[in-house]
């Protein structure tokens, strides 16, 4: 009779964070793919693009000019997807049509005046800077008194549906918890009135004893492949202290997490020799003006490649209709991101 390998056998896990499933199929990984592949030629980027509405003094496509910023740069998003003016309404009716109003502040991050840069190959200091402003636009955002959630994320490369190459990220703030906060809220609540401590710190510890999952540990910040990761590569950044929120960093944690930003980014550019793709965000505490000690501020990163650079994983079907599923292993995909150079490929070529 055979004996179960957690490497080799399909298996369910779960997302203490969540409170939901993940089925892993680690044998699919060995199929053959005649599927769609990913274009990996990258064109070299000038420093300034005259064509691009990201770039220093260039008119935008809602017809503003930006400024000739040297650092990083934030503006509200000329094609928002929420609105501060939203007048306020409501509708019911019986038990099935329920709408609400929804008011919201859209802002988008240039991250660096060179339009050819990403984060993993920018200078430290210049990326401490993104952080830098993504604390002040938490705090300023967050103090208006309607304000009860606070996005920050970007979304890097083509395949996760960046429009534009220029090294940017976005804030969306809103009047409402949306969904993946408000289930990490219903877990982390749960756990810290039973234990009073952090449920994510707690995990952190426990991932530290195993060490399996642990791509890098540094100073302020830990890096790992969570244990219910749903995507190829996914990823997290958790501070080492409790930690409820990004305004709560030190000066030395806020360079920290600035540094293990750079470096994860390295190891996933690495990993393909390609510009790799992702979608990453931080999630925090609310900004409902309440104390969130059950919170655990963290940095996630969902990137789509799957097996190379051509290859990526889709969110279909089986994960459409019943729940998420991964083809290789978490432990697997923490051992092919940990052997990759801590030196960006570009500059060992």
């Amino acid at each position: 009779m055979k004996q179960f390998n957690f490497e080799e056998h399909s298996h369910r896990r779960y997302n203490p964070l969540t409170g939901e499933w993940l089925q892993v199929s680690p044998h699919r990984a060995k199929r053959p793919w005649q599927g769609q592949q990913e274009k990996v030629a990258e064109a070299k980027r000038p420093p300034y693009d005259p064509g691009c509405y990201l770039c220093p003094g260039n008119t935008r496509a809602g017809g503003e000019q930006n400024p000739p910023y040297t650092g990083t740069y934030v503006f509200k998003n000329d094609f928002a997807a929420l609105s501060e003016d939203v007048p306020g309404g409501s509708m019911q009716e019986g038990e099935f049509f329920l709408a609400k109003s929804e008011r919201g502040i859209c802002k988008v991050i240039c991250f660096s005046p060179r339009h050819d840069l990403t984060i993993p190959e920018m200078d430290l200091a210049d990326i401490a800077a993104v952080v830098a402003l993504w604390q002040q636009e938490y705090k300023e955002l967050g103090s208006l008194d309607w304000v009860n959630w606070v996005q920050i994320f970007e979304n890097k490369g083509q395949a996760m549906g960046c429009s534009n190459p220029h090294p940017h990220g976005q804030i969306w703030a809103q009047e409402s918890l949306p969904d993946e906060p408000a289930k990490k809220q219903k877990q982390f609540s749960r756990y810290y009135q039973q234990h009073q401590r952090p449920l994510l710190l707690e995990y952190l510890q426990a991932e530290l004893h195993k060490g399996e999952r642990i791509l890098f540990e540094e100073e302020h910040f830990v890096a790992l492949v969570p244990f219910w990761a749903i995507w190829p590569f996914e990823a997290m950044l958790v501070p080492r202290r409790p930690i409820a929120h990004i305004g709560q960093l030190s000066a030395a944690e806020a360079g920290g997490l600035a540094a293990a930003y750079k470096r994860l980014t390295i190891l996933y550019d690495n990993l393909f020799s390609v510009s790799f793709p992702y979608s990453a965000g931080l999630h925090q505490a609310p900004t409902d003006g309440q104390e969130h000690p059950e919170w655990q501020l963290h940095m996630v990163f969902y990137p789509p490649l799957l097996r190379s650079a051509t290859v990526r994983k889709f969110m279909v079907g089986y994960e459409m209709l019943a729940n998420p599923q991964r083809d290789i292993t978490p432990e697997g995909a923490a051992r092919m991101l940990r052997e990759q150079a801590s030196v960006h490929y570009k500059a060992r070529q």
